[in-house]
């Protein structure tokens, strides 16, 4: 039986199996990177939560999070290139190392603002963890440390990552059809 959510899906690019072996992966990733260290793992709302629950809970460090929320798209479909803060930290990253987990590496844009801005706070060091990298948008030269897959050029939902709010509660990654975003 099909949800309404996926009705309007062309196709699933990652499976929740694939999704679920890729994070444990970056998990473990993670870990040998980090083990006898206290990183921040510092989540860029609203895409990254669901992604980031489970990668915190695959990388068995000692650690906390934190989460900012910024804006770029405005409920459009590509990015504007100007990033606003709408939720800024909640506590003093200065000698911190940071994990940056984001949803999807596009335009480069957010990671890029974020970067420099947590560079100006004082964090010690910055990784860049990411769970879609779709190159073919890149606007900014920014790379991720550790991406879990890349994508091509087309609009994906799911597991977090939205259109217009809906979608996130997909299970795995897919492609949303044109005439449900283009109409």
């Amino acid at each position: 039986m099909r949800s309404e959510l996926e009705q309007d899906i062309l196709k699933v690019l990652v499976t929740e199996e694939e999704l679920k072996a890729r994070v444990a992966e970056l998990g473990d990733a993670l870990y040998e990177r980090f083990e006898g260290k206290n990183p921040l793992f510092l989540g860029v709302l609203k895409g990254c939560f669901m992604f980031m629950t489970d990668l915190v809970r695959a990388c068995q460090l000692r650690s906390d999070i934190e989460f900012i929320a910024v804006s770029s798209y405005q409920n459009a479909t590509v990015s504007s290139g100007k990033v606003q803060i709408t939720r800024d930290l909640q506590q003093d990253i200065t000698g911190r190392d940071l994990i940056i987990v984001e949803d999807i590496l596009d335009s480069g844009n957010t990671l890029a603002f974020l970067k420099d801005y947590f560079m100006t706070k004082g964090a010690a060091t910055i990784t860049i963890v990411t769970l879609l990298d779709k190159p073919a948008r890149r606007a900014k030269a920014v790379e991720a440390d550790l991406s879990g897959f890349t994508v091509p050029d087309e609009f994906v939902v799911g597991y977090g990552l939205d259109y217009r709010q809906q979608y996130r509660n997909l299970p795995y990654i897919g492609v949303l059809k044109p005439e449900v975003y283009s109409g």
